[in-house]
């Protein structure tokens, strides 16, 4: 998950006079890898112009790597991302960026690549991403924007190819879900399960896997989300992609889920199914779901949104897990100041039905909190 910083004074839309940013500012865990960035900077310096002083953070990321933004004297600016090898392994990176390109999506070029390193020179998508775009009190003014990224999602997913990228197989999506029990219950909230609690959980993580095994397969960017998706840098430029280095082949209601469930932005229901429904629409005329697939998702959208809440299911208990560990173990606790909507999220879905009911019941008791009022339209 990344998260750009405020524009530069190199921003298109700044109005300063551009000026060399100290490059101080940037930190080095020791001196051995700041010589061999340097190193590998230094002959890149004149084929693209860069100008050294003007090196700053350009983004946080929820893993060990970093990405730096560097001025160019031809104009704009290049991104640098800086992987330790030995805690980040850019070949995914890599590959990925290769499919997403030939997909269409408008992805950051590789202009340099130190893999034993962990260097890369990439160019700059811009400075705002699409969530900063968006209010959550005017749908209305999302509604574009929207459609845009869903159509984004499509051309990735009509891309997709079985046996490319790694299968989001049931291994997977349990050691995903079990980060929930592990960090969010254990560790977070300090609560060992007893046998009748943890029977609970095992039933309702059969029952989550098996749903999301059912569904078709795809191309899945796995954080396809407003904060990991550029703004236009020009009026009728497509939006920018980021973040799309554990792409996985697996179920394709998981990145709409990301997208109209995100971590970071909360929408209401009418507008998540108005979205999801127009999406639904053109994925069925791709020949994406299969009209005639024992899961009937291609004739009945009730079928498939039920389908996409069990997947985002999945993603809020694996996020809530992830948000723990990066505070308790990562020293990055920001991240769990969003576990509320992730809560939110799940409490609202395990309301919803019935079979989920024991875990409802369950989080309720762990969290202190009252039953889920609204939003659901019934049990099912």
């Amino acid at each position: 998950m990344s998260h750009p910083f405020p524009p530069s004074p190199s921003s298109p839309h700044a109005t300063a006079a551009v000026t060399s940013p100290d490059s101080s500012q940037v930190t080095w865990p020791d001196a051995a890898r700041q010589t061999a960035f340097e190193a590998w900077l230094a002959p890149l310096l004149g084929p693209h112009q860069l100008l050294p002083a003007t090196l700053r953070p350009a983004s946080a990321d929820a893993s060990f790597r970093r990405y730096l933004r560097i001025d160019s004297a031809a104009g704009g600016s290049r991104i640098v991302m800086d992987a330790p090898p030995d805690k980040e392994n850019c070949k995914p990176f890599v590959q990925v960026q290769g499919l997403l390109a030939k997909a269409g999506l408008n992805v950051p070029q590789i202009l340099a690549f130190d893999e034993p390193n962990g260097f890369m020179l990439l160019s700059d998508l811009g400075h705002q991403t699409l969530i900063e775009l968006l209010n959550p009190e005017k749908p209305q003014d999302a509604y574009a924007w929207y459609q845009q990224a869903t159509d984004v999602l499509l051309d990735w997913q009509k891309a997709s190819q079985p046996g490319v990228l790694p299968a989001y197989d049931e291994a997977l999506l349990r050691r995903e879900l079990a980060l929930f029990p592990d960090w969010y219950l254990a560790k977070h909230r300090g609560v060992t399960l007893d046998d009748s609690q943890q029977a609970t959980l095992n039933s309702a993580f059969d029952a989550i896997v098996a749903h999301n095994l059912a569904a078709p397969q795809v191309y899945v960017h796995r954080d396809f989300m407003t904060r990991n998706l550029m703004a236009p840098v020009a009026p009728g430029a497509p939006l920018g992609v980021l973040d799309f280095q554990d792409a996985v082949y697996g179920p394709i209601t998981y990145d709409i889920a990301s997208l109209m469930r995100d971590a970071f932005i909360s929408w209401e229901e009418e507008f998540v199914i108005d979205i999801t429904v127009r999406y639904w629409e053109k994925a069925r005329k791709a020949g994406l779901l299969g009209a005639t697939s024992a899961s009937g998702w291609g004739n009945d959208f009730g079928e498939f949104y039920r389908s996409v809440e069990w997947m985002g299911l999945q993603r809020h208990l694996k996020v809530a897990g992830i948000f723990a560990r990066l505070t308790l173990r990562d020293g990055k606790p920001k991240y769990l100041a969003d576990a509320p909507r992730f809560m939110h999220y799940i409490r609202t879905t395990t309301d919803r039905y019935r079979q989920l009911g024991p875990l409802l019941k369950m989080l309720d008791q762990i969290e202190g909190t009252e039953p889920v009022t609204g939003f659901a339209y019934g049990r099912m």
